[in-house]
């Protein structure tokens, strides 16, 4: 594979991240439009709005895996192409119930074609920027984010509220056409006796001890991650903060998120993997700490919070780009996309845990100081990297 047609490659995967964050905010750009078009009232899209994260779940757990049995390109394709369909039919939804439906095939088809674009994006990059590329190819989510909240007004002016699925369904189309041409083609191979479903390979040796630190350490950190980004802009109000000033904390904090992530990556990549992951969970817990232990301060709590929940946006980032230094390559798809499904249960936790606390009404300091424990879960996890890393190198020549 030339080196300009692997670039290439690796562009066309950001662009699959970048229909993600698109998509992720096109519906709830549609939807205060849906009420005046269509009659429908805004509050009956909840469940909508789950549909895609359990889909998301599905395609993630279920068919991402089956790339280390049939290659990636393949599922990438399918993918990418469910998503194009399902987006251009929810063009044509003129109730909940089609909404939920195609959202619902939306989210099953990201879930597959992003975990197995992370798989590839490990596979195309250069050994040493594996966790740096890997983090700069998500980037293309709060890409996409951005596009869909800036460019809605001009595409719902030319196409009305289903131009919001119309644009990026087309875009699919072709963004499938293309990576079907250049995506490398894949030969999986598999381990004498590998089971016929590949996520029960995770669970004996020599995977179970590396998997249980990635899976365990991304669902706690999702469910702190959900439940500060719920919650935070609520519970600033009543430790002072001006409603302005909470959302402005909110938004910043995802750009730090990713400037930290791809910095961390780069640590991944010339440094010690273990000790980053450790460094940034205990940073995690100690800007929380401070917090619980600061009174309500503007400057210092929003220095903590931009801190403390970009490192906690970045360690998602992060563990992901770790995963290729974890398993072996015929193991990515599966690992990836079994701690995806792992990881949207901690992300469905941690706003009810949240939610638990504001009914007990809790005090702020304590609300915040309660993301330390999350993160010093998922440090203590990460003491086990090394050892996992170790033997991870011990078993690469074979």
């Amino acid at each position: 594979m030339s080196t300009t047609r692997r670039w290439f490659a690796l562009f066309l995967i950001g662009c699959v991240y970048v229909m993600d964050g698109y998509d992720i905010n096109a519906m709830a750009m549609a939807v205060p439009r849906l009420e005046g078009a269509l009659g429908l009232a805004p509050a009956a899209f909840g469940v909508v709005f789950s549909a895609l994260l359990i889909g998301m779940g599905i395609g993630a757990g279920v068919f991402a895996p089956l790339g280390d049995r049939y290659g990636r390109r393949p599922l990438i394709v399918i993918g990418v192409l469910a998503v194009a369909l399902s987006t251009l039919a929810t063009a044509t939804a003129s109730g909940v119930t089609e909404f939920l439906m195609w959202r619902l095939v939306t989210g099953a088809g990201l879930g597959t074609a992003l975990a197995n674009c992370t798989a590839m994006s490990a596979e195309l990059a250069p050994p040493k920027l594996k966790a740096t590329l890997m983090s700069v190819t998500s980037a293309g989510i709060p890409l996409g984010l951005f596009m869909a909240g800036w460019f809605a007004p001009a595409v719902v002016d030319f196409g009305g509220w289903q131009g919001l699925f119309v644009v990026p369904g087309l875009f699919a189309v072709v963004l499938a056409i293309l990576l079907g041409v250049v995506l490398p083609a894949e030969r999986p191979v598999q381990a004498p006796g590998a089971p016929k479903v590949p996520q029960l390979e995770l669970l004996r040796a020599p995977a179970a001890f590396p998997f249980a630190i990635f899976a365990g350490a991304l669902a706690l950190n999702a469910m702190n991650l959900y439940m500060l980004n719920s919650w935070a802009p609520t519970v600033l109000p009543q430790a002072g903060f001006t409603l302005d000033q909470a959302a402005r904390i909110a938004g910043t904090a995802q750009l730090v998120g990713l400037a930290l992530a791809v910095a961390l990556s780069v640590l991944i990549d010339r440094w010690r993997p273990g000790a980053a992951m450790i460094l940034t969970f205990a940073g995690i817990a100690g800007c929380f700490v401070a917090i619980g232990l600061l009174p309500p301060d503007p400057d210092a709590w929003t220095g903590l919070l931009l801190v403390g929940v970009g490192l906690c946006s970045a360690a998602g980032l992060a563990l992901m780009a770790l995963a290729p230094y974890l398993f072996p390559d015929r193991l990515l798809s599966s690992a990836v996309g079994t701690g995806v499904l792992i990881g949207r249960v901690g992300a469905i936790g941690g706003p009810l845990v949240g939610q638990a606390m504001l009914s007990a009404h809790v005090a702020p300091n304590t609300f915040f100081a309660a993301a330390a424990v999350p993160a010093l879960i998922s440090l203590a996890f990460c003491l086990g990297l090394p050892t996992a890393l170790r033997r991870r190198a011990q078993e690469q020549p074979a």
